[in-house]
């Protein structure tokens, strides 16, 4: 039984509630409605062999004439009495049943209980658990679905975290990036995970619109866990994030495929049983993906050839050897090609009273490729115990990158002052010369980068049931050891020749000189350790408290550097249960060392410093998660996170940004802070929607060892000392939403809307950006993209519809996608123009305009 949907659903709903749904944000006040004598317990329904979500599950109170069906998603909402001891069954076809006391609960309680049902003809049992306190800071996301149908431009799993993570935006890069920075860090700071094995990126890349496709393929996630900062020690050395996606594990055969203008994909998944041992079973996931941004790119104002291939292919294999131990296989390979010939250029730029505008004329081409593999294997020892379940996994893998940098561009420019006065016959033409010349640019650079790793992980949980009636207490330990080798084969051939009014620059009479001429070879080979143990001690008592402590200690070794680390972190978290409000907050802090990886060896110069050390970071976490029903007349569910931070940072390594690329100093030379606010208000505000809110209040500044830095402000001859400056991820304020509604009357005509807006990132004078550093900032960012999806089919309607030309298919989905939906003029670099006087003029290059996108989906 699946019960009715409530009148005034979607698109149709009054404007009164929408307006209150914005007041309510902006004061950041909640208030929960919920009748006196009743409680209500929710949770969400999974297959206890696959962890998938099963829908039409019946939910009812025993002898009592109360019941509810589970959505798609396997959640479900059920009002009880308050103050009485209940019985709660769940029921449903091809599933054992099953029946759970629930404790008496406070009027207007919210009380969490998740079930894993086993399917009827398996041996395993049901698993019912109150929901308690999840890994501390970590933001989880199993409603994959909905994350499918978001219009994005990348198509990579990545451009969705700034909608939803804490603290995160899309940096310089913009929409054609896939790239993430998280409370003033760069991309590199990012601790990517899928099943357990650590995933690496291209090292090359210095513009999105070289980027392919990330390793994460969203048709094969179950779901995804991110933490913004105060992380476990169970997790990496890096002083930012961490992203841990986990792939399905599927009991049946599905597919899906999918096709738009910017690409297509497919994927296939399922699972072969062994009739005579019901505990062996093969599963398998096989996913590919294409894409391409020829749309895209052919909205920039450069005009020319764009060609941009993207490709890869998927895999993610596992097979019950027994009930207890399990084998897992996962390949990836990815290629990307990037091809580039370039014809002309006019931009204007500017103020009201002094416009300019540049021309340039191209010849020449860009050719980049990057071909990524890699291959990981898994053992996994889990063995059926009641009492003090454990643990043991070993994992073996490899990753090889091959990167190629192919330029040879000359650009043919003039720049100009433009006539103004709408009345001139010379009305847009320039008018007054401000240099001209020729720039071009060579290189060749190719990098191979092989990673080769083996790690054991092993973990146990130490039950200690008190004599006291609800009174639960355990140990949960995890530990680690950690082989890694890196081997680095790096060579470096570039320049660039700039010449004004028929000079070279830099001017000299007697010889033709090129600037930034960079020719080295780099080969590098070195091995990690690394280890981890950490203890989670649980402490509940039914109907009162929850308190959770995790705390943990990391080690690494490199033998390049002959470098040692030792990161202490803890997490806390408590969460009353014996009042109304279903709350709960958190304490982090710790130690976050990131030692270098390879690119933060490399100087300016291109010659490797050994001796860096790693980057070091101290954090600090505080925040609160509220859970609450907004709403007199159709309560809707609705998640308020908020967390504030502090990290202080020393023996940094200084770089500058330049579109996505990160140019390091190759030294451990500056000291820093970063503090702020995060706010995540998330929910149902349209009943089977889930729509979020991210804002982002951010100030990371910056030091120089030995550099006293200085501000001019406009009009002034001398600079003034100041202590810090801004570090070039110092973006003030971030607004990230992702909206859904649909048709009052028609569930399956859906709106998707993202809207993104956030303050300029600084930058400074190119090869002059020490002492005055980071003084300018680009334009604001904001951009909307817009998505209209409509469900031509669903096998619910097979009955109904017998004849219907795409029965084959479970689901098949229509969308209209406008990016950029206002055609803002979004900066993303600045090309720097040198005249013969010595005089600097930074022009802007801007991202993509507006273009629509058509894609289909289909689901078997």
């Amino acid at each position: 039984m699946k019960p009715p949907s409530p009148r005034g659903e979607g698109l149709g709903v009054g404007l009164t509630r929408r307006v209150q749904f914005l007041l309510f944000f902006l004061s950041l006040l909640t208030t929960t409605a919920t009748a006196q004598e009743t409680a209500t317990v929710h949770g969400r329904i999974t297959d206890a062999a696959t962890e998938q979500p099963i829908e039409f599950v019946t939910v009812f109170v025993k002898d009592a004439n109360t019941a509810v069906s589970t959505d798609e998603q396997g959640n479900y909402a059920i009002q009880v009495p308050a103050g009485q001891r209940v019985i709660l069954g769940f029921r449903r076809v091809a599933y054992k049943d099953s029946n759970t006391d629930v404790l008496p609960l406070q009027p207007g309680a919210r009380f969490a209980l998740d079930v894993a049902l086993a399917p009827a003809e398996s041996n395993l049992e049901v698993i019912i658990r109150d929901r308690r306190l999840d890994d501390a800071g970590m933001v989880r996301e199993r409603n994959i679905e909905d994350l499918k149908l978001l219009p994005s431009s990348t198509g990579n799993l990545e451009s969705v975290l700034p909608h939803i993570a804490l603290g995160t935006n899309t940096g310089a890069g913009g929409e054609l990036t896939s790239q993430y920075q998280v409370r003033g860090g760069n991309y590199d700071e990012n601790l990517v995970y899928v099943n357990d094995f650590e995933i690496y990126r291209p090292q090359l890349i210095r513009a999105g619109q070289q980027e392919g496709l990330t390793f994460p393929n969203i048709d094969l996630v179950r779901d995804l866990s991110f933490s913004s900062g105060g992380f476990q020690a169970k997790y990496g050395d890096k002083m930012s994030s961490v992203l841990d996606v986990k792939y399905k594990r599927p009991d049946s055969l599905r597919a899906s495929a999918s096709a738009s203008l910017l690409g297509a994909s497919a994927h296939v998944e399922g699972s072969l049983k062994n009739r005579q041992d019901p505990y062996r079973a093969f599963r398998y996931l096989v996913g590919a993906r294409y894409k391409t941004t020829r749309t895209l790119l052919g909205s920039l104002d450069v005009k020319g050839e764009y060609l941009p291939d993207f490709y890869d292919i998927q895999t993610y294999l596992t097979y019950d050897l027994s009930r207890d131990w399990q084998v897992g296989l996962i390949g990836n390979f990815n290629r990307a090609v990037y091809r580039f010939e370039p014809e002309s250029l006019v931009r204007a730029f500017g103020l009201i009273d002094f416009a300019l505008q540049l021309r340039t004329a191209f010849e020449g081409q860009e050719v980049d490729d990057f071909t990524q593999a890699m291959g990981g294997v898994s053992l996994t020892y889990l063995p059926d115990r009641e009492r003090n379940p454990l643990f043991h996994k070993f994992l073996a893998s490899t990753w090889r990158s091959q990167e190629n940098e192919r330029f040879d561009i000359l650009g043919y420019y003039i720049l100009g002052e433009i006539e103004e006065n709408l009345g001139s016959d010379e009305f847009g033409e320039i008018v007054n010369i401000l240099g001209t010349g020729t720039q071009h640019t060579w290189i060749r650079n190719y990098l191979t980068f092989d990673v080769r790793n083996a790690e054991y992980r092993g973990g146990i949980e130490l039950q200690n049931d008190l004599q006291d009636a609800g009174l639960t207490r355990s140990h949960f330990l995890q530990w680690s050891v950690k082989w890694q080798n890196e081997a680095v084969v790096d060579e470096i051939n570039e320049w660039e020749r700039l010449d004004s009014a028929l000079y070279s620059l830099p001017y000299d009479t007697n010889f033709l000189l090129v600037r930034r001429v960079l020719k080295t070879q780099n080969d590098l080979n070195s091995n990690r350790i690394t280890a981890f143990f950490q203890d989670t001690w649980t402490w509940r008592q039914d109907g009162v408290r929850e308190f959770q402590v995790t705390a943990g200690v990391r080690g690494q070794y490199w033998d390049l550097n002959q470098g040692w680390l030792v990161t202490p972190r803890v997490q806390m978290l408590y969460k009353p249960l014996n009042i109304r409000q279903d709350v709960s907050y958190r304490l982090a802090g710790g130690l976050y060392f990131q030692p270098p990886f390879y690119r933060e060896l490399r100087q300016l110069n291109g010659v490797v410093n050994k001796n860096v050390q790693a980057q070091k970071s101290a954090h600090v976490v505080a925040g609160f998660t509220y859970d609450f029903l907004w709403g007199k007349r159709r309560p809707v569910k609705m998640r308020l996170i908020t967390e504030a931070y502090y990290k202080q940072m020393w023996d940094l390594v200084s770089y500058d940004l330049d579109n996505v690329r990160i140019r390091y100093a190759g030294a451990n030379d500056s000291r820093g802070y970063a503090t702020g606010i995060d706010i995540r208000l998330n929910g149902e505000f349209v009943p089977g929607a889930e729509s979020w809110v991210n804002l982002s209040l951010l100030r990371t500044r910056e030091a120089i060892d030995g550099v006293q830095h200085q501000i001019r402000e406009l009009g002034d001859t001398e600079g003034r000392d100041v202590k810090d400056v801004p570090r070039p991820t110092d973006r003030f304020l971030t607004l990230s939403t992702f909206f859904q509604d649909y048709l009052r009357r028609n569930k399956n005509i859906r709106m998707h809307l993202n809207f993104t807006v956030g303050t300029g990132l600084p930058f400074g004078v190119v090869d002059n950006n020490v002492i005055y550093r980071n003084p300018y900032r680009f334009t604001p960012y904001h951009r909307v993209d817009i998505g209209f999806g409509f469900q031509l089919w669903k096998q619910e309607w097979r009955n109904r519809r017998p004849k219907h030309f795409l029965r084959f298919t479970r689901n098949t989905w229509a969308s209209l996608e406008v990016f950029n939906l206002l055609k803002v003029a979004n900066e993303a670099s600045n090309t720097w123009i040198k005249a013969i006087t010595n005089v600097q003029y930074a022009i802007p290059n801007y991202l993509t305009g507006r273009r629509v996108n058509f894609r289909v989906r289909m689901d078997f």
